[in-house]
This record gives structure tokens, C-alpha cells and sequence, in this order.
């Protein structure tokens, strides 16, 4: 993922309260496991800082298992690491924008998505604490990809629009399993971006700039 948004901007659009101590921005290459600022509501919404990657409480440690750093919203409701989260602690992630990649014979084209309309996309997410310390972590809900996004990928992330944020969050009571559906064909727009921000030590905005496919 890719998150240029001024965490002070952030925290107003959400009218959440933000941590003291979130991610520094901008950053261009954000990689499963790092920190990243969500908004909860719990029960008032709150900007803070989670681990991108979702730790099951019977994980011994972090590395006890696979790294969940998404959750199938065909299943989530069912799986043993997810249903509870899913149920009650629900988030909202905004970013600029994240990459997919797409396979061409031996080689991984990576793309970045972003909003078309230029605004901060949201992203569905579902969190909870783990171990002694509580630490917060994170997973993305991901859906079947529309017509768009098919070329690129077979998954995409929930997109959840302004008038739903509150729905999400559990702020409006039940309902938010119609929430998780791919955005509407007009909602994204895709370029190919270079290769190097294949590298997880990769950064700087050269990362989501269009190159020629």
C-alpha cells in the first residue's frame, strides 16, 4: 500500500480522535507487518496505529502461523481466526492507494489502484489484540474482483464509500455484510508501475508513478 494522507486531515474527514504516536507519512511502500493507521470505533472513533497483518489469539507468537494480512469476505463470517472480528471489530483503512501484481509468464508486473475521483480510499478491515501487551492487528477484507480489476488480479479489497463508514464501524447497528462487494467499475483507476517497489526496502513517490505498460 501507498499512504501520502495527512494524518491531521485524516483524523478530521473521520472525526476520530488520532494516537500520539501513528505511522509516519508519507510512505509509498508499506508491507504487511508494518504499522498502519486505521479507524475504530470503540465505542468513540479513534485514528491509531496497527500491525498489518491479523495474529489469531492462539498464535504462541507472531510467527506461529500463516500471515493473515487478508480476509475472504465469502468465508470471513466462518473462519475460526476471523468470525469474532468480523462480528464486533470491524475498521476502516485509508490510504492512498495499494499495488496488485499481475503474472506475465516468469515475471510479476506490480499496478497501483487508486480512487478515480482523486479522494482517499477506504479500505474494509477487521482487527484485535493480541498477546500480554494487547498489540492491535489488522487484516483486509478482500472480494471476488470486478470487470476492472479481473485483468490484474482475481481478489480486490472491500471499499467501503463515505455513507457507509459508519455502518462498518458498527456505529449503525447490523448490516454491514452487504458492505463487502467489490466498488463499482468507475470507482478505480489503474496504471503499471516499475518494478522496484518489488523490493520491500523500496520507497519515494517514484513508487506510484505510471510507466509504460
Amino acid at each position: 500500500m501507498a499512504n501520502t494522507l495527512p494524518p491531521d486531515s485524516v483524523a478530521k474527514l473521520f472525526d476520530a480522535v488520532p494516537s500520539n504516536a501513528l505511522p509516519p507519512v508519507p510512505d509509498y511502500n508499506i508491507c504487511p507487518t508494518q504499522a498502519v493507521a486505521v479507524v475504530t470505533a470503540d465505542p468513540g472513533r479513534r485514528f491509531r496505529p496497527m500491525r498489518w497483518g491479523f495474529i489469531p489469539h492462539w498464535y504462541d507468537s507472531p510467527s506461529s502461523g500463516p500471515l493473515l494480512i487478508n480476509a475472504r469476505a465469502e468465508t470471513i463470517a466462518e473462519k475460526p481466526a476471523f468470525r469474532a472480528a468480523c462480528r464486533a471489530r470491524r475498521c476502516l483503512v485509508p490510504v492512498t492507494g495499494f499495488y496488485e501484481w499481475h503474472r506475465a509468464g516468469q515475471v510479476k508486473l506490480p499496478w497501483f489502484v487508486r480512487r478515480a475521483d482523486g479522494a482517499p480510499l477506504v479500505l474494509a478491515g477487521i482487527w484485535q489484540d493480541w498477546g500480554a501487551d494487547h498489540a492491535p492487528t489488522f487484516a483486509i477484507v478482500t472480494t471476488e474482483a470486478n470487470a476492472a480489476m479481473a485483468p490484474i488480479h482475481h481478489r480486490i479489497p472491500v471499499v467501503i464509500e463515505q455513507g457507509d463508514w459508519g455502518l462498518w464501524l458498527g456505529e449503525e447497528g447490523k448490516g454491514a455484510a452487504r458492505l463487502m462487494h467489490p466498488p463499482g467499475e468507475e470507482v478505480l483507476a489503474f496504471h503499471r508501475v516499475s518494478t522496484e517497489v518489488n523490493s520491500n526496502r523500496a520507497e519515494g513517490p517514484e513508487l506510484i508513478e505510471p510507466v509504460a505498460d
